[in-house]
């Protein structure tokens, strides 16, 4: 049996740290991207607001997904846009959809229900962002301000471009995702997973953590 000198063994060592280096270099630009995402803000004029779902109970959104929704009310109070777009689907036995929960609110808050869209399909960000393109087509909007939070930016926005909508983010800057700073260096990790995930198999990772990151 051949025995491997000790120029093999330097190659195969030299292979292993290149494949290391690369994968580690991609991991951390990819979490940097995520994080530059998270600090921007973009808000031009465009056919919708687009409100990604969050975990609703019995019809009244949770506090992550309130957060989102008072962000599209600011921005529709702003101009942003004359419509607001709620996406979410629903759980085994739940009554509501995120989607519906989340217009609901809104409607509460004084937003008129003719300038409320709720798409009630989807159990993660692609599906829900599918669904709301096809929705949307026959009434010719294409351009959209997405809402979710901020880590989730980089990905909706991806996912909404091959979706076929030209997208912007105007993530939400308050509410618990961003309230200590081990919250949001779990979030940008749990994200940077997700993103890579999905530009290698463009197939969502569902619920990762149980947390909502879709």
């Amino acid at each position: 049996m051949p025995r491997v000198g000790k120029r093999g063994f330097s190659w195969v060592r030299r292979a292993l740290f290149g494949t290391v280096l690369v994968a580690l270099l991609l991991i951390g630009g990819t979490a940097v991207r995520v994080w530059q995402a998270a600090r921007d803000d973009d808000r031009p004029t465009a056919d919708m607001i687009v409100v990604l779902g969050a975990a609703q109970y019995n019809g009244k959104p949770s506090p992550i997904f309130q957060a989102r929704l008072r962000h599209a009310k600011q921005l529709y109070d702003q101009g942003v846009a004359k419509v607001i777009v709620t996406a979410g689907g629903n759980r085994s036995g739940d009554r509501y959809t995120e989607a519906s929960a989340g217009a609901q609110w809104l409607i509460e808050q004084g937003v008129p229900p003719s300038s409320t869209l709720a798409v009630g399909e989807g159990s993660d960000t692609l599906g829900s962002l599918r669904a709301v393109a096809a929705a949307v087509q026959a009434r010719g909007w294409h351009t959209a301000v997405l809402v979710s939070d901020p880590w989730h930016s980089l990905r909706a926005r991806i996912m909404a471009d091959d979706a076929g909508m030209a997208a912007w983010a105007s993530p939400t800057h308050s509410g618990p995702i961003v309230q200590t700073r081990l919250t949001q260096f779990m979030y940008i990790y749990r994200e940077t997973g997700a993103l890579l995930f999905y530009l290698l198999t463009k197939t969502p990772a569902d619920d990762i953590g149980g947390t909502g990151l879709r």
